[in-house]
């Protein structure tokens, strides 16, 4: 494949560099720090319809290639402007695809405008890399279900206007069957809350209960009892982005620009460490590439490619932050850390998680296998 850019990408690259040079807070500090930074990046983003790049102009988009996507992406993701939204990243897509006409006109608008933000609930204690083994119910009763069950590792639940809900609404079923998706509001009487502070100190994730909670059957999307094929689908969205290969790039070309800055040299065998993640972080983003070249020719999201690109990309982060407290040594290794080296001791400590959301990677191994080589299972 030819890698290098079409005067009209060209064009929308230095747009969207131009709009970021505006939009970043003065001062040379990191804008994810300022509490209400990601709020005022999502509403400019809505003005322009950049929030929702690529879907259709009907639903509140700009109908954008693969490749503009992908170009938008890499640059939110380098420069730190917080722009991602699981309502535009597979709840949208997924709702195109299997909501009913009168669900897109209530939830994509909303979604495209920045309106709402969504979480996604899947993840069980039970359920989390075997997602299919997930418990929780939705019985129907009369116009409505009842849902009873616990979500965990249910990022950003606490700030989320709506939730996207796999539950089993067939218990009988073989396990990849019997399982519906819902929307439903998050303030809904039953659902309760509780957060789960990692390591590093941060509020991200959040157990979520539901206790004999309503939701119309309005709200379930697509064939009762066949939600897994669509949630499959959504999945294969999440995992097609390039912004970790942005990410990793960034934070290794900090990490470099600071060593050069200390008075101490560099040792040969940490030289070689950051060699080697700079080799590593460019096949990355070569994937991330490949992913959007083939999104051009198909209109499809490629499971292959993108299980490959979220494998390598969560064991890469954890190799980079491994680097960083070889390179920056001791004082580096203390919690907390001085202010100067705090960014790589919280990375290291956040990027554990790196290789068990969205997937193990041990589960990735086998969808690559099995769904993309064609390997035997067992």
């Amino acid at each position: 494949m030819d890698f290098r850019l079409s005067p009209e990408h060209a064009a929308f690259q230095r747009e969207v560099n131009q709009f970021v040079d505006e939009l970043l807070p003065t001062g040379g500090g990191d804008a994810r720090d300022e509490p209400e930074f990601a709020a005022v990046a999502r509403r400019e983003l809505a003005k322009r319809g950049w929030l929702a790049l690529p879907w259709p102009e009907e639903y509140g988009g700009k109908g954008a290639s693969p490749m503009q996507q992908m170009l938008f992406n890499e640059i939110m993701s380098y420069r730190r402007v917080p722009s991602f939204s699981m309502g535009v990243a597979w709840v949208g897509p997924s709702l195109m695809l299997y909501g009913t006409d009168e669900q897109k006109a209530r939830f994509l608008p909303r979604i495209a405008s920045g309106e709402d933000v969504w979480c996604t609930l899947y993840s069980e204690p039970g359920a989390g890399s075997d997602l299919a083994a997930l418990q929780t119910r939705a019985v129907r009763e009369g116009d409505d279900y009842v849902i009873n069950g616990q979500k965990i590792w249910t990022s950003g639940a606490h700030r989320s206007d709506w939730g996207w809900l796999a539950a089993r609404t067939d218990p009988d079923a073989p396990k990849h069957r019997g399982i519906s998706l819902f929307c439903l509001p998050m303030d809904t009487p039953g659902i309760s809350i509780r957060p789960l502070v990692n390591m590093t100190g941060d509020h991200e994730f959040n157990e979520v209960f539901f206790d004999n909670v309503r939701v119309p059957a309005a709200q379930r999307v697509g064939e009762e009892h066949r939600g897994w094929y669509a949630l499959a689908v959504a999945l294969d969205f999440e995992r097609s982005s390039i912004g970790a290969t942005s990410a990793a790039r960034r934070m290794l070309e900090d990490l470099v620009t600071y060593l050069k800055a200390q008075p101490a040299p560099v040792s040969d065998a940490n030289r070689m460490r950051l060699a080697d993640c700079a080799v590593a972080v460019q096949v990355l983003r070569f994937m991330g590439y490949r992913i959007a070249a083939e999104q051009e020719k198909t209109r499809i999201a490629p499971t292959l490619p993108a299980q490959m690109a979220k494998l390598f990309a969560s064991e890469l982060n954890q190799r980079i932050t491994t680097v960083s407290m070889q390179a920056l040594g001791l004082d580096a290794q203390a919690h907390p850390a001085a202010a100067a080296t705090e960014r790589w001791t919280h990375g290291f400590l956040r990027a554990v998680a790196n290789t068990i959301e969205g997937g193990t990677s041990e589960i990735q191994r086998n969808v690559i296998a099995t769904r993309g080589l064609g390997m035997p299972r067992g």
